[in-house]
């Protein structure tokens, strides 16, 4: 399809930069993890728990700067967030306390927040029914983020220090801001109302009093939770139990984000053809066999190259499934798209929250329970769809060809 967008095709790599902000905070520093704690005489769970830091504070963001995307100019919003994100970034960089490191990465993720939730709205309004299609091309553009980020972390930590991870994560920051300063990723806005807390409760209550979305929103959680599973127990799996190097680590990382973009590229070629519902079932049944798999060879304690290889589909599977599944909730909510996309955020971003003291206090010692704990999102997410399907007549349209 064509944009109306003055930037064309060039939108979506826009909003695929914006997006990327997170997983780049997030994959950056992963194999820096156990250098940090050195340095900041810590131990590693605590640096875990850095990454549980930055979850929280991103779901917070969302919560505030949601309804803000659907009453004021999102491309302001989004220079606001990338503003602080950079002046946050730059902090960490400096910083030499584990508690302030924390901190910081709660308020870098707060204003990421505040320019990320503007982006699916957007897409919703220029690919409306096609939602799950602009999802995927976001996502697939924006993958390549975590792809080289482990690697060109290593590398940054190789020809200086892990401040330089920071530095760069500033320098990113301040390119896109630039980049909106002479461009505007507005669209059509429903209100016009005053900035109360009514405002805020009157919009979260029109997205969480639509019960045949509310699944659909469950799905989206439970997916992400396993996702940011996999993100926060990745550095212990390959560096720590498997005592890859860090560079392995890289190549390990990219194969597994390698497979969650095929997920959204597949989804780009079928999803206009059977529709965002059955390709969400798809994703779950492919994740239900890959996270068995998982399970079976983390129980037998296979090598570190046969389990990567049977964690890429269980990837796939949460690239497939997630797209659909917001494409689904977006739908729903043409005049609450912002709100739509807080309350997806903050779910998916606060369920991440609970893995980093969750491993904390279980201190696995092999990679079991990070089997079991994806295997088990997989599962709930199945079972919130056999729940959907009370409602499919009421949103049989909804993510359907025509």
């Amino acid at each position: 399809m064509t944009l109306e967008h003055p930037l064309g095709r060039f939108l979506l790599p826009l909003l695929a930069s914006i997006v990327a902000l997170t997983p780049l905070a997030i994959d950056l520093y992963l194999p820096a993890m156990l250098v940090i704690a050195s340095d900041l005489n810590t131990d590693l769970e605590n640096v875990q728990v850095s990454l549980s830091s930055y979850l929280g504070g991103y779901a917070l963001g969302m919560m505030v700067f949601g309804p803000l995307a659907d009453r004021f100019s999102r491309t302001r919003l989004t220079q606001i967030g990338l503003l602080g994100f950079a002046m946050t970034s730059a902090a960490l960089a400096i910083t030499q306390d584990i508690q302030v490191f924390c901190i910081l990465r709660i308020l870098q993720a707060f204003f990421g927040a505040a320019a990320s939730v503007v982006v699916p709205g957007v897409i919703r309004h220029y690919y409306k029914e096609n939602t799950a299609k602009g999802m995927s091309y976001v996502s697939m553009i924006m993958m390549v983020a975590p792809l080289v980020a482990p690697s060109l972390g290593a590398m940054l930590m190789l020809v200086w220090h892990w401040s330089a991870i920071f530095f760069v994560l500033t320098g990113y920051a301040i390119t896109i801001l630039i980049i909106t300063l002479t461009v505007s990723i507005d669209v059509p806005r429903f209100t016009n109302d005053k900035m109360t807390l009514h405002f805020f409760t009157r919009n979260y209550l029109t997205v969480f009093s639509n019960r045949s979305s509310r699944h659909d929103i469950l799905t989206s959680m439970l997916v992400s939770f396993a996702f940011f599973c996999f993100l926060t127990s990745v550095p212990f799996i390959y560096l720590d139990y498997y005592q890859v190097s860090e560079q392995l680590f890289g190549m390990l990382f990219a194969l597994n984000i390698i497979a969650l973009m095929f997920g959204n590229f597949l989804n780009t070629r079928l999803v206009p053809k059977i529709g965002s519902r059955k390709m969400l079932y798809i994703g779950l049944l492919i994740g239900l066999v890959s996270g068995i798999s998982v399970l079976v060879l983390s129980i037998y304690g296979v090598s570190v190259w046969i389990l990567a290889s049977a964690i890429a589909p269980l990837m796939m599977s949460l690239g497939i499934t997630a797209s659909n599944a917001d494409a689904l909730i977006l739908i729903a909510f043409e005049k609450h798209t912002g709100t739509a996309t807080a309350v997806i955020g903050t779910l998916r971003f606060g369920s991440g929250t609970l893995i980093g003291p969750l491993l904390a206090l279980i201190q696995p010692q092999n990679t079991i329970p990070f089997a079991a704990l994806m295997f088990s999102a997989v599962i709930l997410a199945g079972l919130c769809q056999i729940q959907q399907r009370r409602f499919l007549p009421d949103t049989k349209k909804a993510g359907e060809p025509a």
